[in-house]
């Protein structure tokens, strides 16, 4: 209880409540516009955060996150446009609803199923995140290294079709991790005599890359301006008290989400699959999925919004990153020096409790703000995409020269946003590169250390209890992956 009440005061810090409500309601916004999104915007957000306390700048960057899992369903039920990926059920599922003149209605099903998902996860990494701390201050270097190497495979057998891709995109992200100075041995690697290779590269430039410049040249080479959303017409609280029908697709689908949104790298879409189908099963309205059934929607916005909450569980509690947000709010632990895992509970406690209220009271802000400005922020889906792509690349400039006013990071992250847009171009995903970069120097030490403590024997992974059964668990779901595709082929 003493934890909870430290954060509890952090909250009472007026500067914290303003940036929390400024994070939240400006990833509404973003989240509305399709093409901008949490990972464009906190990419660009990322060095302006280095100068600030550590939970302001956290807090900042998981309103954004937050915010635009909200937001999406904006345009997907006005434009029958996902405001990012995840919504595309949502898009589907609301057709019908604008469609029939209900769009209100579709609206207050999105907000209510999202803020039941979004609290229930927060409440789950207040409930779980410090248990698990506990139990990892147990583990050894060997446990450590199994984890990081357990969620590098998570991410690639997370890119179910893309996975030869996933493996090509983590291996770049290694390699990028392994230029600068070792630091066991303080050899060079890979700098071909550059001095500003000395330092390696840069996690923002790379981000600010592959993110948002990227994004920025796909908007600058898009169709132009959006079609005119759909009136909003109905009963706006209709899916409020709706919403409450559905108590085992409401509350399921928010558990589902969380328990898949702990797993590194594996994230919103398969979580989604995995609730809508079992849904359309189990739901005596099954027939109606796909033409406006209000359980699709439920599924699909309790879903996207259960998983970011959860996805933070591993990074605090163990210090692993599950996908490309969570990893870019790692740097904002580095740089003030913060390390996530076993040790933040007993060094900063104050900080993680903090953490939970600004992200459970967050959530009050943006279903208030929603209730509010909805009208307004519905316009913000027709803005013309080469505006958008113009200020995403003139934030990203400025924001990548400022974060270490060195004009080298500049070109590295127009090299790196070239390489996104042309990756963008292929369907090849990006992610894996960001969490190759970031796990690569997790699995190099802890690797290190604990054959370094075994003289080398490779079966200290198979000796200790904990990171044997890692261990078996990874490779029975390699075997089972590899199985499950083999049979796919010959089918």
């Amino acid at each position: 209880m003493d934890f909870l009440l430290l954060g509890l005061a952090q909250l009472a810090d007026p500067s914290l409540f303003l940036i929390m409500c400024f994070g939240a309601i400006l990833g509404v916004v973003v989240g509305a516009i399709p093409g901008a999104g949490a990972a464009v915007t906190i990419s660009i957000l990322l060095p302006s955060t280095f100068g600030m306390e550590p939970l302001y700048g956290m807090t900042l960057l998981l309103g954004v996150y937050c915010g635009s899992a909200y937001g999406s369903a904006i345009p997907a039920v006005l434009l029958n446009t996902p405001g990012s990926p995840v919504a595309v059920l949502t898009a589907q599922e609301a057709k019908p609803f604008a469609e029939r003149g209900e769009a209100r209605r579709a609206m207050s099903l999105a907000y209510s199923s999202s803020f039941v998902g979004g609290v229930l996860a927060v409440l789950a990494l207040m409930l779980l995140t410090k248990p698990l701390a506990l139990i990892a201050q147990n583990f050894g270097s060997a446990e450590f290294a199994m984890l990081a190497v357990a969620a590098l495979v998570l991410v690639v057998i997370g890119h179910a079709g893309q996975r030869i891709e996933a493996i090509a995109a983590l291996s770049f992200g290694f390699f990028l991790a392994t230029i600068g100075i070792e630091t066991a041995f303080a050899t060079q690697r890979y700098t071909f005599g550059q001095g500003w290779l000395l330092q390696g590269i840069p996690l923002v430039p790379l981000v600010i890359g592959l993110f948002a410049m990227s994004e920025a040249l796909v908007q600058l080479t898009g169709q132009g301006k959006q079609s005119q959303p759909a009136k909003l017409t109905g009963q706006f609280f209709t899916g409020f008290v709706e919403v409450l029908r559905y108590p085992r697709t409401l509350f399921g689908s928010s558990i589902v989400g969380i328990l898949i949104g702990i797993m590194p790298g594996v994230g919103e879409f398969l979580a989604q699959q995995v609730n809508y189908v079992w849904a359309k099963k189990l739901s005596p309205e099954g027939h109606l999925f796909g033409k406006g059934a209000p359980e699709g929607i439920i599924v699909s916005e309790a879903t996207n919004n259960a998983v970011p909450p959860a996805a933070l569980i591993p990074m605090l509690a163990l210090g692993i990153p599950g996908e490309e947000l969570t990893a870019m709010m790692l740097a904002v632990f580095l740089v003030h020096n913060v390390i996530p895992g076993p040790d933040l509970f007993l060094n900063r406690p104050e900080f993680v409790a903090g953490l939970y209220w600004t992200m459970l009271v967050m959530n009050l802000v943006i279903i208030v703000f929603l209730m509010a400005a909805t009208n307004i922020i519905a316009r913000a889906a027709t803005v013309d995409r080469r505006y958008l792509g113009i200020v995403i690349l003139t934030l990203s400039l400025i924001g990548t020269y400022a974060s270490n006013y060195n004009f080298s990071d500049v070109g590295l992250a127009m090299v790196f946003g070239l390489l996104g847009f042309v990756l963008r171009a292929h369907n090849w995903p990006l992610t894996p590169i960001l969490l190759g970069l970031v796990m690569e120097p997790i699995v190099e030490s802890r690797l290190r250390q604990a054959l370094g403590g075994s003289n080398g024997d490779f079966t200290i992974f198979l000796s200790r209890p904990i990171s044997a059964v890692i261990t078996a668990a990874l490779l029975l779901l390699i075997l089972m992956t590899l199985r499950k595709h083999f049979f796919s082929r010959n089918a």
